[in-house]
């Protein structure tokens, strides 16, 4: 688990670079190459320092993958589908979950090699999308403001926007271009005129995770165990966990361009906050059979929260010139707390009694919805090179 994660930690830390200096396109096809090595070389292992280093491959292209897919869908999206097609990142990674769960529940049984073909079965998936990366458009805006290439950028807009007139791509190219070319644009990324998206990047990455989700998902089997489930109950509980994210991620993704990304992270500070303040209440107060379903309902506040938003906000606040950099200092934050947390969770419901670390998370998600109440601006259906405008980078 550590590899892995410590391995997306630094993939998420360096994915900006590829995506700017190789392109969108190319740096997808190559996350497809590591994480079929990754599987390959995890299910054939031969000891456990190649375990590792399989796993930390793994683990890489998933960090680089949080910066580089969520940049490419909000660059090549239409703004009023932006959130629900930036959403279907965060759907995917859901879905794949609860496949993972039920591929590990259906080889679980074929021999004591099974563990193998569990992790090296991904490998057939991976080489299907990188295969499939072969016929994906290079990003009209990448074209535009990094390689200048009017042409090909053109061509791209045209085929994302076939009912838009050549007057309306024209036009938008022109749009990309100046924006790019601004002073905001063309300067360094830690500077006092990008404070605002900085913060806001760090700011929700940070709270996404303080809400203790990783935590959650990771250890739910002993969450539910601490509630007084045996341990098949909980194996059980925590695949209706897989379930839940699932069913309400769709949910997520139907709201996303209705009612915007600011409602949504309204609407999963208030779940947040009720569902973790309850679990806190049953531990202190020994009512454990409100535990689980409490648990689901805090997996529901997520996935129409914190889940549908972070990657589409994250890849939208940014000026074209910095939205590699932007991500990557979003996705990065996200991970690092998130190995943290994941590293820290068990020693600390082993040193604490876990109403006061629920009671800790509840409370960190008050000061989110103070956040989200006084400094996140509303995105929905804004052209990104307008959002900059809105967030004062001028």
């Amino acid at each position: 688990m550590g590899s892995a994660l410590y391995g997306t930690v630094l993939g998420a830390l360096i994915g900006g670079w590829p995506t700017d200096h190789f392109g969108r396109r190319a740096t997808l096809l190559w996350i497809g190459v590591l994480y079929f090595v990754g599987a390959v070389l995890s299910g054939l292992a031969s000891n456990v320092y190649l375990f590792i280093f399989a796993r930390f491959i793994g683990g890489l292209g998933i960090g680089i993958s949080t910066v580089a897919a969520p940049l490419y869908i909000s660059e090549i999206a239409p703004p009023q589908y932006r959130g629900r097609l930036g959403g279907m990142f965060q759907f995917n990674i859901v879905f794949g979950i609860l496949i993972a769960f039920i591929s590990n529940a259906l080889l679980a049984g074929i021999g004591e090699n099974a563990w193998r073909w569990m992790l090296g079965v991904a490998a057939f998936p991976s080489l299907l999308y990188a295969l499939l990366c072969f016929g994906l458009p290079e990003s009209p805006r990448w074209l535009l403001s990094r390689e200048r290439d009017r042409e090909d950028g053109l061509q791209v807009l045209r085929r994302i926007q076939p009912e838009a007139s050549e007057a309306e791509i024209e036009a938008e190219a022109n749009e990309i271009i100046a924006a790019s070319s601004e002073k905001a644009s063309s300067g360094k990324f830690w500077t006092h005129r990008l404070r605002k998206p900085i913060l806001l990047a760090i700011l929700i990455a940070f709270f996404n995770q303080l809400s203790g989700i990783n935590a959650i998902l990771y250890f739910a089997p002993r969450i539910f165990e601490l509630a007084g489930l045996g341990a098949k109950a909980a194996l059980l509980q925590s695949i209706g966990i897989g379930i839940t994210n699932l069913v309400f991620t769709f949910v997520g993704l139907w709201l996303i361009d209705r009612l915007g990304r600011r409602t949504l992270l309204f609407i999963g500070s208030f779940g947040y906050i009720a569902s973790l303040g309850l679990v806190a209440w049953a531990f202190f107060t020994m009512h454990y059979t409100i535990v689980p379903i409490c648990v689901f309902a805090f997996i529901a506040a997520h996935a129409v929260g914190q889940g549908a938003v972070i990657w589409v906000f994250i890849s939208e606040i940014f000026p074209n010139r910095h939205r590699a950099e932007g991500q990557t200092l979003g996705s990065f934050t996200h991970w690092i707390f998130a190995a943290l947390l994941t590293t820290f969770f068990p020693r600390m419901v082993s040193s604490f009694a876990p109403g006061y670390v629920f009671s800790f998370f509840g409370f960190m998600m008050v000061l989110q919805l103070v956040w989200v109440k006084t400094m996140v601006p509303e995105t929905k259906g804004v052209p990104l090179e307008r959002i900059q405008k809105q967030l004062g980078i001028e």
